[in-house]
C-alpha cells in the first residue's frame, strides 16, 4: 500500500460486500483510518450542525462557562480552553470544546455513568442540529462496525447489542486563532483516541496528520464529502491489535493560515458501559498471542484514560 490513506465507497458495502470488507480490513491493518463517501449523511445536515455549534464558540466566555461541570470529566456540556492534554505531552492542547451524550431514559441503569445533556439556551437549533448529526453518525458508525466484524470472522451484528447504549460523545471543537509565533503548543497532540471507532466529519481544513508503521507523518486532508473513521484503543484492545489503534494529531497551520479559527467535530462510538472489553479469541493466533490477559469494562478503562488526559 502506498503512503496515501484510502477513501472508499461505503455503498460498495450493500452492492459488492466481500470486496468491500476486504479492502475496508486491509485499510484499517495498516493504517488504522481510512476515509469513507457516499456516506448519506446530507451537507446540509452537516452545516446546519457546524452552524449552532460556531455560534456556541462565539459566545462570550463566562456565558460559555455556565456550561462547564467541574469535576465531570467534561462528560456533558463544555470544557474551556487549556484542560485537555495529550498523555504523556507538556503542553495542552489548543482547543476548546463540547459534548453531547447518547439521550437516555432517567431510570436507565447507564443513568449513574451517562449523565443528561445539557443545551445552551442562547443558541436557537443546537439541540435539534446537534444531536440529528449525533444520530446520523452513530448509525453510519454501526455500518463500519457490521464491516469490521465481518473481516474478522465475526457475525455481522456481533456489535449491535453491544453499542446500542454505548456512552459516545459527540465533540464539536473550535481551534482559536493562533496569533503568536511562539507558541509551544499544538492544536492538538500526537494521541490515540480511546472508544472503538471514530467518526470526523467535515474535516476538510488542513492539519490532521497520521502516523505511519515507518514513522513518517502523513498528512490526510479528506475531501468535503468524505467522512475520516479510524480505529480507538478499545478496538485495537478487543482484537488484540489486528485493528491498530494509530497515533495522529492536529498540527498549527503556517503563516497567515494560523490566524484562522479552525472546526472540527468528531464522533467518538464508544460500547456500552458494562461491555467487557476482552481479546476476542479469533484475533489471538501464536504470531499473534494475547496482549491483555485481564479484561476491563468500557466505563472502567474510560475512567483510566480520562485521568490520563487530564480531564478527570
Amino acid at each position: 500500500m502506498s503512503s496515501r490513506i484510502p477513501t472508499l465507497d461505503i455503498t460498495r458495502f450493500d452492492s459488492d460486500r466481500d470486496a468491500f470488507v476486504a479492502e475496508l480490513g486491509a485499510a484499517y491493518r495498516e493504517w488504522g483510518f481510512a476515509g469513507i463517501r457516499n456516506h448519506g449523511i446530507a451537507q446540509s445536515q452537516i452545516d446546519a450542525a457546524y452552524g449552532v455549534f460556531q455560534n456556541f464558540f462565539a459566545l462570550p466566555e463566562q456565558t460559555k462557562l455556565k456550561y462547564h461541570v467541574p469535576g465531570s470529566g467534561g462528560a456533558r456540556g463544555y470544557t474551556p480552553f487549556g484542560v485537555e492534554t495529550a498523555k504523556d505531552s507538556k503542553h495542552f492542547d489548543l482547543k476548546e470544546f463540547w459534548h453531547i451524550g447518547r439521550e437516555i431514559p432517567d431510570d436507565s441503569k447507564y443513568r449513574d455513568v451517562m449523565p443528561p445533556n445539557l443545551w445552551p439556551d442562547e443558541v436557537p437549533g443546537f439541540r435539534e442540529h446537534g444531536y440529528g448529526l449525533y444520530q446520523a453518525l452513530d448509525k453510519l458508525g454501526s455500518r463500519m462496525l457490521s464491516a469490521l466484524a465481518l473481516h474478522i470472522g465475526l457475525p455481522e451484528n456481533w456489535f449491535a447489542d453491544k453499542t446500542d447504549s454505548g456512552n459516545s460523545i459527540l465533540r464539536p471543537i473550535h481551534y482559536p486563532p493562533i496569533t503568536t509565533d511562539d507558541v509551544p503548543n499544538v492544536r492538538a497532540g500526537a494521541h490515540e483516541d480511546i472508544n472503538l471507532i471514530t467518526l470526523l466529519v467535515g474535516a476538510s481544513a488542513a492539519g490532521l496528520e497520521v502516523l505511519s508503521k515507518k514513522g513518517e507523518w502523513v498528512p490526510f486532508t479528506s475531501d468535503a464529502d468524505t467522512i475520516v473513521v479510524n480505529i480507538g484503543d478499545m478496538l485495537q484492545r478487543l482484537t488484540n491489535h489486528v485493528y491498530p489503534s494509530t497515533t495522529h494529531r492536529v498540527t498549527n497551520p503556517p503563516g497567515e493560515e494560523a490566524r484562522k479559527p479552525r472546526y472540527s467535530v468528531p464522533f467518538f462510538l464508544h460500547p456500552n458501559p458494562d461491555f467487557l472489553i476482552d481479546v476476542l479469541p479469533y484475533c489471538v493466533s501464536a504470531g499473534n498471542p494475547s496482549r491483555y490477559p485481564q479484561p476491563i469494562t468500557a466505563q472502567g478503562y474510560l475512567e483510566e484514560r480520562l485521568r490520563e488526559i487530564k480531564l478527570k
